[in-house]
């Protein structure tokens, strides 16, 4: 990775404690977000995707680890550092039917951010740059005075990541931001967001369970499993070799579109185990096909497999 990324995650670690005991959410994830690169967030539901965006801009605290960004430790920022942090990162939620307020106005919606960081001189100054982000997000600013129900769910995704643009962000989270639309949309929203990012030099971590999605979008890929990384690098090579079996199996589920094509599925036995008492060694283990002795007892490390490309699996090269 980069000498000097955007954000370098040390050890990050979430547990949550919870009456049938401590869900290990996140254990010991460690990689860079390089400046001004798409970094897509891969793995199955429950696997920690969520919880690591969050814990990264600290809408929940980490248990431990180190968060720097730019160079500053995020952990440890009081109130007043933090709210002018997240000037500086900003998050577009999943469900753009719930993350709306629906009370309130378009207009109000995208300028109480504004409002929040002292943007804008007074309101008639906040509603022209309100007009201007609607505007870039392809919505009309005569639409301003509406409420969020009076629009389809692509647009109101379209109003999220305006409001999330709207403090001039160098980072911003994108949880499953797609997921709830329909393809057609997705579409326009994926080609939205990756112009945003080339326009205004945005740094963005994509968060997806939809691989062709990530590779058509991102640049870096870290795939997560049970809360740890199962491997990262830059996608190209992560989706031409990918190292871990995990990586492969997820590939392999992927859809293809010539339904002549020949494909060698590999296809992955039961569930995710519970987080609440993950396997011992390494996590993957229960569901992996070419796991040994070794594998249960063995915590496997990140080990270079090519040009900035990593993988966590004891069986490097056997398999």
């Amino acid at each position: 990775m980069p000498a000097d990324p955007l954000i370098r995650l040390t050890g990050l670690t979430k547990a949550f404690p919870t009456p049938g005991g401590r869900v290990q959410a996140l254990n010991d994830v460690s990689f860079d977000i390089p400046r001004g690169a798409v970094v897509g967030l891969v793995g199955e539901s429950g696997s920690g995707k969520t919880t690591l965006g969050r814990c990264l801009l600290r809408l929940i605290e980490p248990t431990a680890g180190s968060i720097l960004f730019d160079g500053i430790e995020v952990t440890e920022l009081r109130a007043r550092a933090l709210k002018a942090m997240r000037k500086r990162m900003q998050i577009i939620f999943q469900d753009p039917y719930s993350s709306l307020n629906p009370r309130m106005r378009v207009r109000d919606i995208i300028g109480e951010a504004l409002s929040a960081h002292g943007i804008g001189r007074n309101r008639a100054e906040r509603l022209d740059l309100v007009a201007g982000l609607l505007e870039e997000v392809g919505l009309s600013p005569d639409q301003m005075s509406r409420f969020p129900h009076e629009f389809s769910g692509g647009q109101r995704q379209r109003i999220g990541i305006a409001r999330a643009l709207a403090v001039e962000p160098e980072f911003i989270v994108a949880d499953e931001s797609v997921s709830a639309l329909d393809v057609s949309v997705q579409a326009q929203i994926l080609n939205l967001m990756q112009d945003l990012c080339d326009r205004r030099g945005l740094t963005l971590l994509f968060i997806a369970h939809d691989l062709s999605v990530v590779e058509y979008l991102c640049d870096e890929v870290v795939v997560l499993y049970l809360g740890r990384v199962m491997e990262r690098g830059p996608a190209t090579r992560v989706y031409a070799t990918p190292s871990h079996p995990y990586t492969r199996a997820l590939l392999s589920s992927s859809p293809v579109a010539d339904p002549d094509a020949q494909v060698e599925r590999e296809i992955l036995q039961g569930d995710i185990p519970s987080p609440l008492s993950p396997p011992s060694g390494c996590v993957f283990h229960t569901r992996c096909r070419h796991s040994r002795d070794a594998c249960r007892s063995q915590v496997p490390e990140q080990r270079l497999v090519g040009d900035r490309h990593m993988a966590a699996c004891l069986r490097l090269g056997e398999i």
